[in-house]
């Protein structure tokens, strides 16, 4: 088991928040609340990855605080309506009070109607702020058609990685699942990530010696993104690697604000954020079958640089985040 304080900068605990709080809060205006929406692209399915599945992310979110105390976010939590029309609040999301929307695709391709990609454009063209993620092979594909971000996302039967050679099985052991599925390790496992190019400020850790985060969950089969040629505030900032084969994939990539819209994270997997990733015990939906392992449990640095990560893109997404 890797060492936890090892990772631990070596000044006082109540020094290195200060100091975390100086880094964190910035940016437009004076200080508000910044209104979250933690939304699934599933009706309500206790069953399958629904929104009660994310419930660590959102309490964790609900109960972050400034320096001052007070709290950095509103949270609103749901599954989106019934398939087949559009979202009452996707569709209409550009006319909402929410700064920053996660997007949880989990459906097999008809999670977003038209109505609600256009809902979700028009809110990161008004500058809403994007994180967007997916999982394994065709999960989360309706993706696909919401504009911009989701040309960052690459699955097997649309939008495939424009590099052929990633279009191949990464992880062996569930085999009713094909590529792209990067086998990073176990749920209820972590992972080390790799930085790419400079730092982004989301990637930031005054807890963690060298300042940077260092762990995420680990999934056994995660998505494909990359950054879109054609996209230039586009670029990879985070990258993973294959505890089967030892390939690198990308983990994040980011697109900073632009005249094209507000800023956006297209996320490998959405088990980053997940209960189950987060705590083995809270479960998983019944057709999960893959053995979990524990290395998040024994070793709590891995789950505090997750949140150091979660904490850091829930404020950048508002430009509340210093560079």
């Amino acid at each position: 088991m890797r060492n936890a304080a090892s990772m631990a900068a070596s000044a006082p605990p109540q020094h290195r928040q200060g100091r975390l709080e100086r880094v964190l809060v910035g940016g437009r205006g004076a200080p508000t609340v910044i209104r979250v929406l933690l939304q699934t692209t599933i009706g309500p399915d206790a069953d399958d990855w629904c929104i009660d599945r994310f419930g660590m992310l959102r309490d964790f979110l609900s109960s972050a605080r400034d320096a001052d105390g007070k709290a950095l976010f509103s949270v609103t939590a749901r599954d989106r309506d019934p398939a087949g029309r559009p979202d009452t609040i996707l569709s209409t999301l550009h006319e909402s009070s929410f700064d920053e929307l996660w997007l949880f695709a989990v459906d097999t391709g008809d999670g977003l109607r038209p109505e609600d990609c256009q809902g979700i454009s028009l809110f990161r063209k008004r500058g809403g702020g994007l994180m967007v993620s997916r999982d394994h092979m065709d999960l989360g594909s309706s993706l696909c058609t919401l504009g911009g971000v989701g040309a960052a996302h690459h699955f097997h039967s649309k939008n495939q990685d424009p590099d052929e050679s990633r279009r191949r099985i990464d992880d062996p052991h569930t085999s009713q699942i094909l590529w792209p599925n990067y086998h990073s390790g176990a749920n209820g496992d972590y992972q080390r990530v790799h930085v790419v190019g400079a730092p982004h400020p989301v990637l930031h850790d005054p807890v963690a010696t060298d300042g940077l985060v260092h762990f995420l969950p680990a999934h056994p089969h995660e998505g494909s993104v990359s950054a879109p040629v054609h996209d230039a505030a586009a670029r990879v900032i985070l990258q993973g690697r294959s505890a089967v084969s030892g390939v690198t994939f990308n983990l994040a990539v980011a697109f900073e604000p632009s005249g094209d819209g507000g800023p956006a994270i297209a996320q490998s997997t959405f088990h980053h954020f997940c209960d189950y990733n987060w705590d083995v015990e809270r479960g998983a939906p019944s057709f999960v079958s893959e053995k979990p392992g524990t290395e998040m449990k024994h070793f709590s640095e891995a789950l505090r640089s997750t949140k150091q990560y979660v904490r850091n893109v829930a404020l950048w997404l508002a430009g509340k985040l210093a560079a």
